[in-house]
């Protein structure tokens, strides 16, 4: 007998629930008075990687408040970006990413992200999440759905999938949610992955959703 998942409901009750928790700086609208790009998206998403989300926004804030175009940071000293986005993690290494990533979008984009998912992956250290991630969030295309940690984890331990890596989960996802949550899904789960669905000992006593969940693989709680 097939599954019947109520994502409409569980939508509702989690977009409700997570409306007072800080939103994830990569799918803000706005940040203070820097303007939101494809680009700054870019940025701001290889920054977030091993970073705390409170973290990656300062460092994004610092730097395009000096270099928000890819002909800037092209331009920029690589001592100069690291000290801007510090301390995110890896900070020596991201900052000659960036930089490099910079000087292949002026080289062969004409300093334009590729509006293309596939072109977005020739760039050097862009993967699926942060494709992704540039598609949605910094174009605004709604058939695209970023998997990181949280979005891999959590469904698997609901119980709608059974994946192991976050390319798998993709591509079940994208087989049984209706494709109307795909742009809200990263923003829910990252928050909800970061206070109560927590890795390690959730929070279940206070989760929303806890009727819904089969608690796979969960071995403590809260």
């Amino acid at each position: 007998m097939k599954q019947t998942i109520n994502f409409d409901l569980i939508f509702k009750i989690l977009k409700k629930e997570l409306k007072n928790y800080r939103e994830p700086v990569l799918s803000k609208q706005k940040w203070n008075k820097i303007k939101k790009t494809p680009f700054t998206t870019l940025i701001s998403c290889l920054l977030s990687l091993r970073t705390k989300d409170i973290v990656t926004e300062k460092a994004s804030i610092k730097l395009f408040e000096k270099y928000d175009t890819p002909e800037k940071l092209a331009d920029a000293k690589t001592k100069d970006i690291e000290l801007l986005i510090y301390p995110v993690g890896f900070y020596h290494t991201k900052a000659k990413r960036i930089k490099e990533i910079s000087q292949t979008i002026v080289d062969k984009y004409n300093g334009k992200v590729p509006k293309d998912f596939n072109e977005l992956l020739r760039l050097k250290g862009v993967g699926r999440k942060t494709a992704n991630i540039v598609m949605i969030y910094g174009f605004n295309k709604k058939r695209f759905l970023p998997i990181d940690t949280h979005c891999n984890r959590i469904p698997n331990r609901i119980g709608w999938i059974k994946t192991k890596t976050p390319e798998e989960t993709e591509q079940k996802l994208k087989k049984i949610l209706p494709q109307k949550y795909w742009f809200d899904f990263n923003n829910l789960f990252v928050q909800f992955g970061q206070k109560i669905c927590l890795p390690i000992s959730p929070i279940c006593t206070k989760c929303p959703i806890n009727y819904y969940c089969k608690k796979i693989g969960v071995k403590k709680y809260r």
